[in-house]
């Protein structure tokens, strides 16, 4: 009894005056619509597709080292019916190239666009025409095994906030190995990762990111994880570093006033919790001190351990006494 009541009051709404009305201009709002779009398909439009190329039947010996797939990008001219079939449908979905029928025999192979071109049109329809292409060519590299094991470093704009600094830097993993050409393998001793843009921070920075791709050159794997330790700027001293004597002749001893130093430096408070005096390495030259005789001589800082920066002595010149050892 519901459900006529509630379907009477459905056909008074839909039949009324008014009702009528607004259902006859949607029908020949959507019939014109209808013919818009018959008469629109139908003009001749150019498109441009990007067609993924794939390398395929490549030998088992063969170790291809550039990207397994490159793009191809192609205008085709036609009718708009026909380039929608193209753009949701799969006839240009992917290209593939045989390797044995491109392959040049020194380590590259090369399809040029022309046959990119008769490639593509045998997918597509008679009426079809590719007005464009880029590039003009595709290239692919590959060796039989060829490879070499390098490092990994970073490069970019990494730089902590003020009073912070990157104390080690770390990289998982540290070392990767690559495939390419005998003159390529000579060439490279160390591989990069991608331009890393990271400013103040202070807390440890791990960043997930790729190699920077070299043309020829397959890398395994592709992608590190640099890791940016950091740690709080400190101007510190460290005193009681010992006085070494170099190029001393036989039977002579050289004997400084006083013994042992100290030495100043910036470095982080992790690092300097770490540090002795025998870490720094200080020393007074025998050939010095005869070429050029006064009554001090020169010391100078030789070695500073890793994480010290701008290090001086705190005295660089000191008494000394030359004696020979039976004395």
């Amino acid at each position: 009894m519901k459900l006529g009541r509630i379907g009477q009051q459905i056909r008074k709404l839909l039949f009324s005056s008014t009702n009528k009305e607004l259902l006859l201009f949607a029908f020949f709002l959507a019939l014109s619509g209808v013919f818009w779009l018959q008469t629109t398909l139908n003009e001749v439009y150019e498109r441009e597709f990007a067609i993924p190329v794939s390398v395929t039947d490549i030998p088992k010996n063969a170790v291809l080292t550039s990207d397994e797939t490159d793009t191809v990008r192609m205008t085709i001219r036609d009718k708009g019916f026909t380039l929608l079939t193209y753009m949701y449908g799969d006839v240009l979905k992917r290209l593939n190239v045989s390797f044995r029928t491109y392959n040049r025999g020194n380590g590259t192979g090369i399809v040029t666009s022309q046959e990119l071109q008769k490639l593509v049109y045998q997918q597509l329809a008679n009426g079809s025409r590719i007005i464009n292409v880029k590039p003009e060519k595709l290239e692919f590299y590959y060796n039989y095994g060829a490879k070499k094991v390098v490092p990994v470093r970073w490069s970019g704009r990494v730089i902590p906030e003020e009073l912070f600094f990157i104390s080690r830097v770390t990289y998982k993993p540290d070392s990767i190995t690559i495939y390419a050409s005998k003159e390529k393998l000579d060439s490279i001793n160390v591989v990069y990762t991608e331009h890393l843009n990271h400013v103040n921070f202070r807390d440890t920075l791990r960043a997930n990111c790729e190699l920077a791709k070299i043309r020829g050159v397959k890398m395994v794997p592709d992608h590190v994880r640099v890791t940016f330790c950091t740690d709080v700027l400190t101007e510190e001293n460290i005193e009681g570093v010992p006085i070494k004597a170099i190029n001393m002749p036989a039977g002579k001893v050289l004997r400084t006033f006083p013994s042992r130093v100290g030495v100043k430096f910036v470095t982080g408070v992790s690092v300097f919790r770490h540090l002795k005096p025998t870490d720094f390495t200080v020393v007074a030259d025998y050939n010095e001190i005869m070429e050029h005789p006064q009554e001090k001589c020169h010391i100078y800082l030789k070695t500073v351990p890793r994480g010290i920066s701008r290090a001086r002595l705190e005295t660089s010149m000191v008494d000394y006494l030359i004696e020979s050892e039976s004395e």
